[in-house]
This record gives C-alpha cells, sequence and structure tokens, in this order.
C-alpha cells in the first residue's frame, strides 16, 4: 500500500503512472505515423493523400494533447495556480486547433472525390466530441480564466468541468476505435480476417489507444494524486470570496 505523503509532496508512484501514460501517447502517435506511411503512403495536402492528415491530427489533438491537458493538474504540483491553469488551457488550444486542422482536411478530401458525409457512426461521435471539447472549452475559460465568474459559481461549476472533462477524452478514444475499425474495413473487406499485416499492426495501435485512454483515467481518479492547494491559493480563495459575496473567511 503506498505511504500517505505529506500535504503538497508528491506521492510516490505518481511519477510512475505519468510516465508510462506519456510512453504510450508517444508510441501511439508513432504507431499512427508508421500505420499511414507504411500502408497508407504517407501524408499529404494536395492529393489524395490528405484524407490520410485526418486520423493523424485526431490522435494528436483529441488524444494525447487533450489526455496531456488533464493531466497538468496531477503533473505541475507545487506551481502556482494560474500557471498551471493556462498551461492547461494552452494545451487543450493546440488540441483544438490540430483537431480542427484534421476536421477540416476529411471534409475537404470527401468533397474533392464527392464522397458522402456524416453517415457513419464515426462521423457521427466525431462531431459529437468536437462540439462537446469546443464548449467544454468556452466554458472553462469563461468561469476559469475570465475574471468574471463569480468564486461561488465556480466552486458549483468545477465539478461538472471535471467530469465532462474525463467524459469527452472517453468518448475521444471510443470515437478513434471506431474510425480505425472503419479504416482498415473499408481498405482490407474481407483479407482484414486473414491477419493481414496492416490489420495487425492497427489492432495494436488500437489496444495502445485504449491503454493510453485507461491509464490517463486512472490517474485522474485516484483521490490521492490531486493538486493540493497551496497556503497562498487558500488564502486568495478566501479572500476573493470575502470580496466578491460578503463571506467571512472563518464562516467557511
Amino acid at each position: 500500500m503506498e505511504s500517505r505523503t505529506g500535504l503538497g509532496s508528491t506521492p510516490s508512484t505518481l511519477p510512475y503512472y505519468v510516465a508510462f501514460s506519456q510512453l504510450l501517447g508517444l508510441t501511439v502517435v508513432a504507431m499512427t505515423g508508421a500505420w499511414l506511411g507504411l500502408y497508407r503512403g504517407g501524408i499529404a495536402w494536395e492529393s489524395t493523400l490528405q484524407f490520410n492528415v485526418h486520423p493523424l491530427c485526431m490522435v494528436i489533438g483529441l488524444i494525447f494533447l487533450q489526455g496531456d491537458a488533464l493531466l497538468v493538474y496531477r503533473v505541475f504540483r507545487k506551481e502556482a495556480k494560474r500557471t498551471t491553469k493556462v498551461l492547461h488551457g494552452l494545451l487543450h488550444v493546440f488540441a483544438f486547433i490540430i483537431t480542427l486542422v484534421g476536421l477540416v482536411a476529411v471534409f475537404d478530401y470527401h468533397r474533392k472525390m464527392d464522397y458522402a458525409d456524416l453517415y457513419s457512426l464515426h462521423s457521427w461521435c466525431g462531431i459529437l466530441v468536437f462540439v462537446l471539447y469546443f464548449v467544454q472549452w468556452l466554458m472553462g475559460f469563461s468561469f476559469f480564466l475570465f475574471p468574471g465568474a463569480s468564486f461561488s459559481l465556480r466552486s458549483r461549476y468545477r465539478p461538472q468541468h471535471i467530469f465532462f472533462g474525463a467524459t469527452i477524452f472517453l468518448l475521444s478514444v471510443g470515437t478513434a476505435l471506431l474510425g480505425l475499425k472503419e479504416a482498415l474495413l473499408f481498405k482490407l473487406g474481407i483479407k482484414y480476417s486473414t491477419f493481414e499485416p496492416e490489420g495487425i499492426l492497427a489492432n495494436v495501435l488500437g489496444l495502445l489507444l485504449a491503454c493510453f485512454g485507461v491509464v490517463v483515467l486512472y490517474i485522474l481518479a485516484q483521490a490521492d494524486w490531486k493538486r493540493p492547494p497551496q497556503a497562498e491559493e487558500q488564502a486568495l480563495s478566501m479572500d476573493f470570496k470575502t470580496l466578491t459575496e460578503g463571506d467571512s473567511p472563518s464562516s467557511q
């Protein structure tokens, strides 16, 4: 059993889980690139390879960077809260921009090839995830980075923000797995069942995607691994509540 750690100290096993998550995440990104390079011809914007921009951007943005953004508050435990908050928001911005590039790539490719849009379960889930992710970022910015929200409003919204952040990440992983299976069936067809090398590589990639999602969610689920509030943060929170709501710090 893990020993109890003091306030503000790093739990003994947390760095190992974080390192393992990063190893998994980077492996997923590298293996996605290898799959596209070895079996799909690589990536390019102005050719039939434009479609391949889509899975690479989605894995980098909605899987790897989004997962890392969720882990910021577990990794940066002693830095100033505002610094951690800005880093959390910036990682989500980068993830959103890369994801947007991936969406533009697939819609533009479909338009050029005269393919139908938004008919598959993968595409429906993908649009849902993208919209939820955008709304989640806007809400997070409005409540936690924009100075207008009151202390009590932030406190009431925080549990919903945490829940939907983890839920959207889980949906992102599931949608990526649907897209991977769809891509394999479109190209390999019945040959998928004959253990084609591409199918085996993609199956391993799918397992690693699932493992990355599980490890990130496991880290987030450990109550003892949450970022402890620093003394100055507690004082600022109490002062802010007193100024905005007229509450006395001693009444909390």
